[in-house]
């Protein structure tokens, strides 16, 4: 099974003019319909960032990425340059390539984050049954027509009042949610959090466009380190224009607690017309 801290692991580092340069291996098992998931590719120049920006700002708080290309399972480099490195955050870009081509740029901002609770907040988690009386998502989701590798590595737990399009009869609603663990039953963190926001299947689904709805886009913000247990996410598109969908997700952790979200840009491919 793949650790997530091994398949986001870089090393190697080197001087390149502006910056470090990191070894890195893209897992084949953090991947959707063998496509590298795009939370997970983010996760990787995340850790990068925090490598190369020392011990000061240990923790990713925000990231705001564009997918050029998709890269394939296997060996990839990471570029990472500090913008500014200030006295409470530090400020990166980071740059995978495989083959010497482009695949993701993200600006990437570190910080120091606690686990206290907000000063104010009116993020309400999303209603949810129990976890157990929620769908446990298969690599081998009947009718998807393609694997889904990343379940193997995330159990997920869809709420199944949000599964009619696997009936044919989608809400069309574009909300899906869920419970959310690491399969190795290891704890949620700032960067393994871009995974959860980033959940499989895309709420195109539920608006009767299945298919793959390749990432664009995506920006989060990672709020608090999250307390120990499953989390709970809610992603909600909110409109679909020029073949572009946008999806917001939320993710709270065992407490209740809001501890990251995320907007993105997918490509989806509408029927036409008239």
């Amino acid at each position: 099974m793949g650790h997530f801290q091994t398949a986001t692991a870089v090393s190697a580092r080197r001087e390149v003019p502006g910056g470090h340069e990191y070894e890195a291996v893209v897992d084949p098992q953090w991947t959707v319909g063998g496509k590298p998931h795009g939370g997970y590719l983010l996760a990787i120049l995340g850790r990068a960032a925090i490598v190369s920006g020392g011990a000061d700002h240990p923790h990713l708080t925000a990231v705001s990425g564009s997918f050029l290309r998709s890269p394939s399972p296997g060996p990839a480099a990471v570029h990472v340059e500090t913008l500014r490195a200030g006295r409470t955050m530090t400020h990166a870009r980071a740059r995978l390539t495989q083959d010497g081509r482009p695949c993701v740029e993200a600006l990437i901002t570190l910080g120091t984050l606690t686990e206290d609770d907000p000063w104010w907040s009116d993020a309400e988690p999303a209603a949810l049954p129990d976890e157990q009386d929620c769908f446990l998502t298969p690599p081998e989701a009947p009718g998807a027509g393609f694997p889904v590798a990343l379940m193997e590595v995330v159990e997920q737990r869809l709420d199944p009042a949000g599964l009619a399009f696997a009936l044919g009869t989608p809400s069309r609603a574009g909300v899906t949610a869920g419970w959310q663990r690491l399969a190795d039953g290891s704890d949620w963190d700032p960067l393994s959090l871009l995974v959860a926001l980033d959940p499989v299947p895309p709420v195109s689904y539920d608006l009767g466009l299945p298919g793959w709805a390749p990432t664009v886009q995506f920006s989060a913000y990672v709020r608090r380190l999250p307390a120990p247990g499953p989390l709970r996410v809610r992603m909600r598109a909110l409109d679909v224009t020029g073949g572009l969908m946008d999806e917001v997700a939320h993710a709270w952790d065992g407490k209740g607690r809001l501890v990251a979200q995320a907007t993105q840009l997918a490509a989806v491919r509408v029927p036409p017309t008239g």
